[in-house]
């Protein structure tokens, strides 16, 4: 699959997580305004059936985001005449005061009932502490209100765990405007700097952090609405190497038996396929597959603990998984997997299975009787 087409599918993948809702994008008066691609996220968003409001004191965002005058925010009917403008155009501004800029908006927040706010900050809010636990590399990624107390309230210790993350500098503010957003009803809220908006929006990867009540809320199987987004993971994973390519016929299958692991129930973070083989009382794991920006933060485990739960209720005799990464063979070995040879796994796992793949695979196996 070509960068180009991986693309397109990254940004399809988030477009339809977007499309009919309303977002917002804050860029606070202290931020610099520069050329930056607000205009066009703005106008794919708009495109895509979303709607945008652009909210800020600095009159230079709003003609740079491309939204038109403003509606001030000052005015006691500012909402029917923002959604005047949202109507017509799929975009629009909302001129708020500088001064209670993050109170301000939580307040537009809770009267507009956003589906997702975006605010422009060139440095992160969290940080994480070297060797506090964890890999302890690379920046955070997503925070919930659990791991927001502690940053809040020196007091909070939540489950008497060692805290990961610490404010970074000048976000006490902020951090308190994101809880209340959160706690108001604001299902997510993203921070990002204002050049790695398109890449925080659009890619696995982000580039910022995303606020969330719950880290993942559920695991659950795909429902027919989810096969886009299911499909689109499936394929980067091909094309990346860390799935194996399959055939029309079984990626059906694989989508037929997905989970996946849902971000506050819709949001989806990662994928599996729980594969039947009754006649030796198993199942397989294949296709385990998580958005980039989710790798360590838990939803391969959340999908491995299902299956073994459900396996478990479904009395059957094991599980395993196959896999040529050393990477992901440690995974399964972290969850109790233990390295068997191909003839642990049952006869029709190989059945047209490529022979040169099948002499260097690592077979996995968690046994339950």
């Amino acid at each position: 699959m070509s960068e180009a087409l991986r693309t397109f599918s990254e940004r399809e993948f988030y477009l339809g997580e977007f499309r009919g809702r309303t977002l917002a994008i804050a860029w606070p008066a202290t931020e610099t305004v520069t050329e930056q691609p607000l205009a066009g996220v703005v106008a794919e968003l708009s495109a895509n059936g979303s709607r945008v409001v652009v909210l800020s004191p600095v009159e230079e965002v709003f003609v740079l985001a491309g939204v038109g005058a403003p509606v001030d925010a000052s005015a006691p009917s500012y909402a029917p005449a923002l959604w005047r403008d949202l109507r017509e155009r799929g975009a629009a501004g909302l001129r708020v005061g500088a001064e209670d800029f993050a109170s301000a908006c939580v307040e537009i927040a809770r009267t507009l009932r956003l589906a997702k706010l975006v605010w422009i900050r060139s440095t992160p809010p969290v940080e994480r502490i070297e060797g506090a636990g964890g890999d302890g590399e690379g920046r955070v990624s997503v925070v919930d209100l659990a791991h927001l107390a502690p940053l809040l309230d020196a007091e909070a210790d939540p489950a008497g765990e060692v805290p990961l993350h610490r404010a970074g500098a000048d976000s006490q503010e902020l951090l308190v405007a994101i809880r209340a957003l959160i706690e108001s009803g604001v299902p997510s809220v993203n921070v990002c700097a204002a050049g790695d908006l398109a890449r925080e929006l659009f890619t696995y990867n982000g580039a910022g952090i995303f606020f969330t009540r719950n880290r993942y809320a559920e695991v659950r199987p795909l429902a027919i609405d989810d096969y886009d987004l299911a499909n689109d993971l499936i394929e980067r994973g091909e094309a990346d190497g860390f799935l194996a390519p399959r055939d029309a016929a079984a990626r059906d299958a694989v989508l037929a038996h997905g989970v996946g692991v849902f971000i506050e129930g819709r949001y989806l973070a990662g994928i599996g396929a729980i594969l039947p083989y009754p006649e030796d009382r198993a199942v397989e794991l294949a296709s385990l597959f998580a958005l980039t920006r989710y790798v360590g933060e838990g939803a391969g485990g959340q999908i491995v603990r299902y299956a073994i739960e459900r396996a478990r209720d479904q009395g059957l005799a094991y599980l395993f998984s196959c896999t040529t990464s050393e990477r992901v063979e440690g995974f399964f070995a972290r969850h109790g997997f233990r390295r068997v040879d191909v003839d642990a796994l049952p006869e029709a796992k190989w059945k047209a299975y490529d022979p040169a793949r099948r002499a260097r695979v690592r077979c996995l196996r968690f046994d339950l009787d």
